[in-house]
């Protein structure tokens, strides 16, 4: 099937990769949440261009930080490379492989060598600004489903202070079976659009919320593997970490499926959004 491509992929492709000759290129694309990607076949090799859109701009994704993250990478390294940014568009290798089943985070130890890997790679420059985020989705909500409650809420959350921090490390933010490729020398992350240097609790909570885990038993084992892995020395302390965050991110997730209600007008993530909001009237 021929597909029809922006000339400026065409045009960022020469300026970053010039020895490549895009008359003998074959694009497709490539399916995604929250983007337009396309997978390109050379002769000199395959690739992966992701584009910078207002839509995702919206959502606080920006192909300038995720090429500065990755641009970190050293051997040992859980993501791509990258080769370049260039009018919006993002380059990097493509990783060739499979994603995961759903059932390959259980048990827990492949996924908690993979978080280590990941933490000890050098910080990229770009701190996890969360309060800032929040601030940008609220901007941007259906001000119809809008509740004295949830303003309340809101309000209780930008004053509050963010839990104290463990270690900081550079965090993927994203992580789950769909976005790990499965290679011969091990996992590999992609989709680092959301990617920030920042606590590493918070990456754990983010992957427990963002799996549907149990804040349990599937959390304290995720903790115990991850400090058995050599990512954090006393269990105790990082799981009383893991449960501080855990809040904000139920918040987080509720005003990204808010602000993807709002784009879309996609029914799920009403759905989710609207299952979040019982959570939080809970508390």
């Amino acid at each position: 099937m021929t597909y029809s491509v922006d000339p400026s992929l065409i045009v960022s492709l020469k300026q970053i990769l010039p020895a490549v000759n895009t008359a003998g290129c074959c694009f497709s694309p490539v399916a995604g949440l929250s983007g337009e990607s396309w997978r390109i076949c050379t002769p000199q090799g395959t690739y992966l261009a992701r584009r910078q859109t207002a839509v995702m701009a919206e959502m606080g994704v920006s192909r300038r930080r995720e090429l500065r993250m990755l641009r970190t990478r050293q051997p040992g390294g859980v993501g791509p490379q990258p080769l370049g940014l260039h009018h919006g568009w993002l380059l990097l290798a493509w990783i060739d492989g499979d994603t995961l089943p759903e059932t390959a985070f259980q048990p827990v130890g492949a996924l908690a060598l993979l978080l280590v890997r990941l933490h000890r790679q050098p910080r990229g420059g770009f701190p996890l600004a969360l309060k800032g985020i929040l601030a940008r989705y609220w901007q941007q909500i259906d001000r119809t489903r809008l509740t004295p409650r949830w303003l309340r809420y809101h309000q209780r959350v930008q004053r509050t202070p963010l839990p104290p921090v463990l270690k900081i490390a550079p965090l993927h933010m994203d992580i789950h079976p769909g976005n790990i490729i499965a290679t011969g020398e091990g996992w590999q992350l992609i989709d680092w659009e959301y990617a920030a240097d920042g606590d590493i609790a918070c990456e754990l909570a983010a992957l427990v919320r963002g799996n549907g885990w149990s804040a349990g038993q599937q959390q304290a084992a995720l903790v115990a593997a991850y400090c058995a892995a050599g990512g954090y020395g006393d269990v105790t302390r990082l799981q009383a970490a893991v449960g501080r965050w855990l809040p904000w991110i139920d918040y987080l997730m509720l005003m990204w499926y808010e602000v993807r209600w709002q784009q879309t007008h996609t029914i799920s993530f009403r759905a989710a959004a609207d299952g979040l909001h019982a959570r939080l009237q809970s508390r």
